[in-house]
């Protein structure tokens, strides 16, 4: 049975054609949600729907750039015109380059600050007028990072990404203030080191870097979390069910982490 009753809600989850994405789409979709998979790549989103839609669940697969404030708009619409509403809006939709500060170029740079940052902008802002025109409030959430509150380290060379995940933090803070007085509760989700696809191309490009073994990196990425494996997709997902509940109905701007332990020092 499910963990939290969101029979009658409609969901967006950008960037759920894989990895943590994924998870949440299907996690809600479980819960009772109707989701709508967005993402840039319209195979991966189709193919999630189709497995949404295999266990039983309501889903519409959606192609978005989420960098286009069109594009943005016309996936909200779209999401209200199959199930007739809007309830929840999961920020997910994120890219990342392995890039040292000095060689950080202006094509590196624009495409992390507009994916994670101006991508949470766009997809916020289109929700929210959909939410506020149906005047029964809404949640947003966004997938943060341990990037948006600390930096990587001297040997995570990903200046980019970590500003970028700091600007999607404060902008989702700043919203959770202003969208609060139309009871859309805006919190943000800080994941550890969760074994994904974009995990796994890091730690590659950190290992070339370095001239080391790619395991040698994956250990030491791993002895870095108290509790001694890395995150599963399915972890994230569950933090984010929680919040799209009515058990988290007092929670605003607030950022939560699933980490394992890992970076407390913030």
């Amino acid at each position: 049975m499910p963990a939290y009753e969101l029979a009658n809600q409609a969901a967006i989850v950008s960037g759920a054609g894989q990895g943590m994405g994924r998870a949440i789409a299907v996690r809600l979709a479980r819960e009772g949600a109707a989701v709508a998979v967005a993402d840039i790549d319209m195979e991966s989103a189709t193919r999630v729907a189709e497995e949404i839609d295999a266990q039983h669940g309501a889903a519409l697969a959606v192609q978005v750039d989420v960098t286009s404030r069109a594009d943005t708009e016309r996936m909200v619409a779209e999401c209200a015109a199959r199930f007739g509403r809007l309830d929840i809006m999961v920020n997910n939709a994120g890219v990342l380059a392995v890039t040292p500060v000095l060689e950080l170029d202006d094509r590196a740079w624009d495409w992390q600050m507009n994916v994670n940052a101006k991508g949470v902008l766009y997809c916020s802002q289109a929700a929210a007028r959909q939410m506020i025109a149906q005047g029964e409030g809404g949640r947003i959430i966004t997938i943060g990072s341990t990037a948006g509150k600390i930096p990587a380290g001297k040997d995570v060379p990903i200046a980019g990404y970590v500003a970028s995940k700091h600007a999607a933090v404060g902008l989702t803070k700043q919203m959770a203030l202003e969208l609060a007085r139309y009871n859309i509760l805006v919190n943000c989700v800080f994941p550890g080191v969760v074994d994904t696809e974009m995990l796994q191309v890091v730690h590659g490009e950190i290992a070339r870097l370095e001239g080391a073994a790619e395991e040698e990196v994956r250990e030491r990425a791993r002895e870095s979390i108290p509790l001694g494996y890395f995150q599963s997709p399915q972890k994230v997902a569950n933090m984010v069910a929680f919040l799209c509940s009515t058990d988290a109905d007092y929670s605003v701007g607030s950022v939560f982490d699933v980490t394992g332990g890992a970076f407390p020092y913030y």
